[in-house]
């Protein structure tokens, strides 16, 4: 997958691998010095009159940096492994078009996907069932129509995300905020192992190593919104990293989607403020298409079920998307009677959409 000298990638890694090296640093290397074995040659003096830290000066003949390089060529020898670099056709066309894109890609599984026009789907790793259950009806639709489904390997939402489009035999492209010898979450592992067995990729621009530090994730914000033609938020607070990815995709010009919720739900928050800002409201599976006109679908547009789970199909279902409640809850917020509100429950119970546990009711999805 590398279309440069071996000597040459190796002293791309190397320079990768050096601390305070971000894209700019090592594009501005490329660009003074020609290439990175001429870089990495250079006198120290020629560095430092160039604006690179002493850090970064003063690592170029650290062992550990030249053994990281040949760890990664040793990697990229497995099957289903690939390094593309920012300046080989392989590189993803839309990324290459925003600032920071990364010099280089680790690449687990099919590389040729990152090409596929995607959509990224993000959202709360401590999101509510109906929003999970959101998150994978529309990776669903989306697969089936043709995108590829990109997020970020987390809990919650991410992992949604990335199940519903496998569930429909579609392409998933998770970008992580790890090495990728490192699976964060580890329970994650068999995921990780269905998303490269069905097409899809997990990308990271860290090294192999790379510990999950907090500082990595909006880096890999950034990537997973400049992969996509836009990016849809499921369920976010206003704290979320999720709206991170969604202002990064503001910036870089892609689509902002947002689905809302209930007032009274404080993971609806952060969606609501998105769309407060001029992201647009996302009802059905069909409102994001409609924006990217343009954009060849493969498949049938499939939006039944997400207007499924968006409507109110009974006067209780809508209290308990949001949380469990007991009974005295249901009363309370739902302004019916006692005996309504048991009336109601017993159908919805013996028609399988609710369920009692520890005194709360607690919604199912069909």
């Amino acid at each position: 997958m590398v279309n440069c000298s071996p000597a040459e990638l190796e002293a791309r890694l190397r320079l990768h691998s050096l601390p305070d090296i971000g894209p700019q640093r090592f594009y501005k290397l490329l660009e003074v010095f020609a290439s990175a074995g001429s870089a990495l040659t250079a006198p120290a003096a020629a560095w430092r009159a160039i604006g690179m830290p002493q850090v970064s000066v003063d690592a170029r003949r650290c062992p550990n940096v030249r053994e990281q390089a040949l760890q990664a060529l040793r990697w990229v020898e497995q099957p289903q492994h690939s390094i593309i670099l920012h300046d080989m056709p392989q590189y993803p066309a839309l990324l290459a078009e925003t600032a920071g894109a990364p010099p280089l890609l680790f690449v687990q599984g099919e590389p040729s996907v990152l090409e596929q026009p995607q959509i990224a789907v993000v959202g709360s790793r401590r999101a509510t069932r109906p929003s999970l259950d959101t998150a994978q009806s529309f990776s669903r639709s989306l697969a089936r129509a043709g995108f590829a489904v990109t997020s970020g390997l987390a809990l919650g939402v991410d992992a949604a995300a990335h199940q519903g489009a496998l569930e429909v035999q579609g392409v998933t492209i998770a970008v992580v905020g790890t090495g990728l010898n490192r699976v964060y979450p580890a329970r994650h592992r068999g995921l990780v192992q269905s998303i490269v067995e069905h097409g899809g990729a997990v990308v990271s621009e860290l090294g192999l190593d790379s510990a999950p530090h907090a500082c990595h994730f909006p880096r890999r914000n950034r990537i997973i919104s400049g992969l996509s033609l836009g990016v849809l938020v499921v369920e976010a607070s206003p704290s979320s990293g999720s709206l991170i990815t969604a202002r990064l995709a503001a910036e870089q010009g892609r689509e902002v989607y947002a689905i809302p919720g209930s007032i009274h739900a404080p993971g609806a928050r952060g969606c609501h403020q998105l769309i407060r800002n001029g992201a647009t409201l996302i009802e059905t599976v069909g409102d994001i298409l409609e924006s990217l006109q343009g954009w060849q679908r493969i498949g049938p547009v499939d939006t039944q079920p997400e207007q499924q789970t968006l409507e109110l199909q009974h006067p209780l279902l809508e209290l308990l998307k949001v949380r469990p409640l007991d009974t005295e809850g249901l009363v309370e917020f739902s302004k019916l009677s006692l005996q309504e509100v048991l009336g109601l429950l017993t159908e919805l119970e013996i028609d399988g959409r609710v369920s009692r546990e520890g005194g709360l009711w607690m919604y199912i999805c069909k």
